[in-house]
């Protein structure tokens, strides 16, 4: 009898032990979208990081802007947040032009450029005025426009992305560099380019060495250059290195003493960024920078070539907006016609 007991007793615990595990199960369960959120906290690396991108949206170029963010959206499945940086006269265009088109999804923030922090850093140049624009010196100021970001894209607004702008993301800088950028001797096949429509791609295409200043900064007149059209910046290292203060004194003493101009090779955004930044920075894979298709109306790249390519600058004075310039077809993939009709292409035929 004791045993017939014991084994009743034993089942109704079992019973009520059981009973209770589903209970507890019940009253603890954890949602399956939290338990997904659990997994993403313990394991970051599979956490999506975001991409700040930052362009301008400049008078009359605004459709540029517009072509070079359809061209990296369009290309890229990577979270990426625009910050499209205008003056105060531009920035109701470029919001509604995005608003209103196919565009309205990105995820953007519009920042506003005060040009005033430019007042007597800037040495008037009648030769190339289009180059002493205050957005062509937005690049200098980075970490005043964006706050919350380690790492930032720069791109200028005469490009178009045809690779996944996570590569550029990615791009690898050493240890105590502030920035990457591509080198102007990095590319064989632009070799060809550059002789042919007599480029400068040295510091001497850039800076004055006849005066004392850029000569007892002890760099060879014949070192590459590079170009600052693209960029990948490290902003607590650009912060640490006080990078815009250096940039402001070589633009301050460039007024004082003409160390460069417009009518060499770069204009005046780039002279001081190649003397800021000589022997410390990163190289970007050349195919994210293939520069120079802005330079003549008349000298073509290989349409193989320019298919490889992950990224496509219309720097110099031929934008493909306007006629004439050469490989307008690449460009005009990615642009958007204005909903407001005021931004139009010039084209023989128009």
């Amino acid at each position: 009898v004791l045993s017939y007991f014991s084994v009743n007793q034993i089942l109704v615990l079992l019973l009520v032990l059981t009973v209770c595990a589903i209970l507890y199960n019940k009253v603890h369960q954890v949602p399956s979208a939290l338990k997904n959120e659990t997994v993403d906290l313990e394991s970051p690396e599979e956490m999506e990081e975001e991409i700040p991108v930052v362009i301008c949206a400049a008078a009359g170029r605004i459709g540029a802007t517009i072509a070079a963010i359809s061209s990296i959206y369009s290309n890229t499945e990577a979270d990426v947040l625009f910050y499209i940086v205008g003056l105060k006269t531009t920035i109701p265009h470029i919001r509604k032009w995005i608003e209103n088109s196919k565009l309205k999804e990105i995820k953007f923030k519009v920042v506003e450029f005060n040009p005033m922090v430019l007042k007597g850093k800037i040495r008037q140049d009648a030769s190339r005025p289009e180059l002493l624009q205050p957005l062509n010196f937005v690049r200098f100021y980075l970490p005043l426009l964006i706050q919350k970001h380690e790492k930032v894209i720069y791109l200028d607004d005469d490009i178009i992305v045809q690779g996944d702008i996570q590569e550029l993301y990615d791009t690898k800088l050493a240890p105590g560099h502030a920035a990457a950028f591509s080198d102007d001797c990095d590319l064989p096949s632009t070799h060809e380019m550059v002789r042919s429509v007599g480029m400068q791609n040295t510091y001497m295409g850039f800076l004055d060495y006849r005066k004392q200043a850029i000569r007892d900064l002890g760099i060879s007149p014949s070192t590459c250059s590079f170009n600052p059209g693209v960029i990948v910046a490290n902003m607590t290292e650009w912060k640490h290195q006080r990078i815009t203060k250096q940039l402001e004194k070589w633009m301050q003493r460039n007024v004082e003493e003409n160390l460069y101009s417009s009518t060499l090779g770069g204009g005046v955004a780039t002279s001081p960024m190649l003397i800021v930044f000589h022997g410390k920075y990163s190289a970007i894979n050349p195919m994210w920078h293939i520069r120079h298709l802005g330079w003549s109306p008349d000298t073509r790249y290989s349409e193989h070539f320019l298919q490889e390519a992950k990224l496509l600058h219309w720097n110099g004075r031929y934008k493909p907006w306007d006629y004439p310039s050469v490989h307008t077809d690449l460009w005009e993939n990615w642009f958007i016609p204005d909903p407001s009709g005021k931004f139009k292409l010039t084209r023989p035929d128009s």
